[in-house]
């Protein structure tokens, strides 16, 4: 479908960019419901700072926020059904598309870590249906440990007597933290191999001990509900560790006689969502150079439309090129993600990397290309610009993208 750069293999004589007929379907159906629902209610839920759980309902009644919406979207043959979606959604808004694809990141944990059985047990869960939304929380950074998740302290220890894991520690940053009704924790289960000793496990609804901390005020998508979870003697049963504790335990012990132990849990379900968080950064700048450009075809100064100014003109080239280079390398890490192609140049991270800090730059643009309007809430660009800055921090912060990227271009141990 898109295979860019030096990857390996025969191109197809059908090569094409053009999207399949389902696909421009779903798009156009996504692209209503970001205009007619999701825009209109965006700037609300901004100042509230709160689920929009209207939207969320509405968004159940048609089918859009459920599992089997995102099941599909995961597995449509191109690998672009994310990113189709995502970018449509954030397209809409940032804070609100986050809290409708809040829960597919927990999702995509199990999905990534866990066995058949808890795939069907867990993700329907975290979605529920009309009229009962539920919500799903991923829950991986702590107050120590955000880009080195080899610093993770939150513990996970086995009582065999009673068959059950327990959990304890604080984790922070967690998209719908506290409030989900099913948790994925990240947690050490030997701290002392590190980031090896380390899995996933599932807190069911419920469970006693997992509480909800701060819930932190931000600069921007605060429509998504973002908040500290503090787990004390939070006791799981021993079913709820993710891909079952006999492979745990095999490959602790792989680990301890010096074999590999394979991706490690939280960077395995980060590198498979990282196309999709590029896919939600290219949405937010899509709209803000459609958005600039409309105004500069109609604001007025000195007697002419500004975009008509080769400065702005300039401007609005630059943005529209930025976008559709950063969708090319989203397109193209979530198309190798789905035919199994591995990313030797950190195909993955280059969309990330290239799609957040673009989205920033695009967004500051449009505001400098509406001028005063632009800095004022009753424009929605300084909304779009704080909305986008978080893409070069969570997920992975550019810096930490470089990094990758660096060592796999130098095939060196960039530290």
């Amino acid at each position: 479908m898109l295979p860019l750069g030096n990857m390996g293999g025969a191109v197809s004589p059908g090569f094409s960019l053009e999207l399949g007929n389902d696909l421009v379907e779903t798009r156009d159906w996504l692209h209503g419901f970001a205009e007619s629902v999701i825009r209109p209610a965006a700037a609300e839920w901004d100042e509230r700072e709160e689920t929009p759980w209207p939207v969320l309902e509405e968004a159940a009644k048609i089918g859009l926020y459920s599992l089997d919406f995102y099941a599909r979207q995961y597995l449509e043959e191109s690998g672009l059904g994310i990113p189709v979606a995502f970018e449509e959604l954030f397209w809409g808004d940032a804070g609100i598309g986050l809290a409708l694809a809040g829960s597919s990141l927990a999702a995509v944990a199990v999905v990534a870590n866990g066995t058949p059985e808890q795939i069907g047990e867990w993700c329907p869960q975290m979605f529920g249906g009309p009229g009962e939304v539920k919500l799903g929380a991923f829950c991986s950074s702590e107050p120590e440990a955000g880009s080195d998740v080899g610093a993770i302290k939150t513990r996970a220890v086995y009582d065999a007597a009673a068959d059950e894991w327990v959990l304890n520690g604080v984790k922070t940053w967690a998209t719908n933290g506290g409030i989900a009704d099913v948790h994925v924790v990240v947690a050490s289960v030997d701290p002392s191999l590190g980031s090896r000793g380390q899995a996933s496990f599932v807190v069911p609804p419920g469970t006693a001990g997992l509480s909800m901390g701060q819930k932190l005020r931000k600069h921007g998508i605060r429509a998504s509900h973002t908040a500290e979870v503090v787990l004390s003697d939070v006791r799981v049963p021993g079913r709820c560790v993710l891909g079952g504790r006999d492979r745990l335990e095999a490959r602790l012990a792989r680990v301890r006689e010096g074999g590999r132990a394979g991706e490690q849990a939280a960077m395995r379900t980060f590198e498979a969502s990282r196309p999709g968080v590029a896919a939600m950064a290219v949405g937010i700048a899509r709209a803000a150079v459609e958005y600039a450009a409309e105004y500069s075809a109609s604001r007025m100064q000195f007697g002419r439309p500004i975009g008509q100014n080769q400065a702005v003109a300039f401007m609005l080239a630059d943005m529209q090129a930025s976008v559709d280079a950063a969708r090319l390398l989203t397109w193209r890490a979530a198309w190798m993600a789905r035919q199994g192609r591995p990313f030797r140049r950190a195909e993955g991270s280059m969309s990330k990397l290239v799609a957040g800090e673009t989205a920033v730059r695009v967004t500051e643009q449009a505001i400098q290309i509406l001028g005063g309007n632009g800095y004022t809430r009753e424009f929605p660009v300084e909304r779009w610009h704080r909305d986008a800055k978080i893409f070069t921090i969570f997920e992975g912060t550019s810096e930490i993208q470089r990094l990758i990227i660096g060592r796999a271009v130098t095939g060196l141990d960039v530290r």
